[in-house]
């Protein structure tokens, strides 16, 4: 099951780290080693994220996000997209912000980190977003209840997260905004405009999937209505599968766009390491990779439904991970505390499973009847 699932995470790395230092020598191999571990590091609760969402996809689409979307997140994210920023935020056309990136390193430094503003609002925004959508749900398993209990009542307010999430976004432009870290100008509009941005993608495309994940689970629920009624067994599955496919699609684009905004800190923060774009796609993209591989471990091995608190744990991650980003707008932060503020909330969230688990477990062994000889 392991080499099975990481297998070509195992292979990409040795392939990886033989390109490295063949092309850069030793001291290059040691960067992408650093830059892999750094992107797990980070993405982690990601992986828990992205879990949740992908034991609603099929095996076909399952194979789609660890292929085709392994390609955009390698690729698309850690090396065309800080490209695409220079070229948007500078105001250069591709060509000359690649030409850039390959042939003046610490120019196209610069003007991504000058980026980081528009980058951190609307990857932040996203993610708050998630965030406040998962607190403000009633749901079956509490971790934190003497929290959680009344945000999900709070929860029953229509638009409560949008509103909250402005509101947060206006504080931010009129605060952290106004004298950034980088430059020392003001960014309020750049901010502004960027987490209206981030906000809405998280409003389409987490919506049109929700859609038609809904639309899903109501004709499986009428069809199977409809053939008790028949007294014939339920024939759901070709009708299903069109549905299925669309609400897959557009769940496979909102797990690319969850990528997306994790990605950010980690694409930024690589830039205190190299500004090699083609040493930073590679070693992001060896750890992408097992992020990939290791969402596909916990499917298919069923650990978020054996440790429950997971989830929680992820999210409350990705809360502190958005503020963060919103207050890198302005303020040096180390990625290994992002890092570890990650790793330690799914580390108590795992923690808080297994003690769940043992309780139950003895529960139960209580109440079975004693045997007598």
């Amino acid at each position: 099951m392991l080499l099975k699932t990481f297998g070509w995470s195992f292979a990409i790395t040795v392939v990886g780290l033989a390109l490295a230092g063949f092309i850069w020598g030793w001291q290059g191999l040691a960067i992408v080693a650093i830059l892999s571990v750094l992107e797990i590091s980070l993405s982690f609760d990601n992986a828990v994220i992205n879990a949740g969402i992908l034991r609603k996809m099929n095996a076909f689409w399952q194979k789609i996000f660890l292929t085709v979307g392994v390609l955009i997140a390698v690729f698309g994210m850690r090396l065309v997209f800080p490209v695409v920023i220079v070229a948007i935020t500078a105001k250069l056309s591709p060509i000359k912000a690649v030409d850039l990136a390959i042939n003046d390193k610490n120019h196209y430094q610069h003007l991504v980190t000058a980026a980081h503003p528009a980058i951190a609002a609307f990857g932040g925004m996203f993610l708050f977003m998630i965030f406040l959508d998962f607190i403000f749900e009633e749901r079956d398993y509490k971790w934190l209840a003497w929290i959680e209990k009344p945000l999900a009542k709070l929860g029953k307010l229509d638009m409560l997260s949008v509103i909250i999430a402005l509101v947060v976004l206006i504080v931010t432009a009129t605060t952290v905004a106004t004298s950034v870290a980088h430059g020392g100008a003001d960014k309020s509009a750049t901010v502004l405009l960027s987490g209206v941005a981030g906000l809405l993608t998280y409003l389409v495309v987490g919506g049109v999937s929700g859609y038609f994940e809904d639309r899903l689970e109501d004709d499986e629920d009428e069809e199977e209505g409809d053939a008790e009624t028949a007294g014939k067994p339920a024939r759901g599955a070709s009708s299903a599968v069109g549905l299925a496919g669309k609400a897959a699609f557009f769940m496979f684009l909102y797990l690319e766009v969850i990528d997306a905004s994790f990605s950010f800190d980690g694409v930024v923060g690589a830039f205190a390491i190299t500004n090699d774009i083609f040493e930073m796609a590679l070693g992001l993209g060896i750890g992408a990779m097992y992020i990939r591989s290791l969402t596909v471990f916990l499917v298919r091995k069923g650990t978020l439904d054996d440790y429950v608190y997971l989830e929680h744990g992820a999210h409350y991650a990705i809360g502190a991970l958005a503020v963060i980003l919103l207050a890198t707008i302005k303020y040096e932060i180390p990625e290994v505390v992002t890092g570890l503020i990650g790793v330690a909330l799914i580390g108590l969230s795992y923690w808080s499973s297994v003690v769940r688990n043992r309780r139950i477990a003895g529960e139960s062994e209580g109440e079975q009847p004693a045997l007598h000889v």
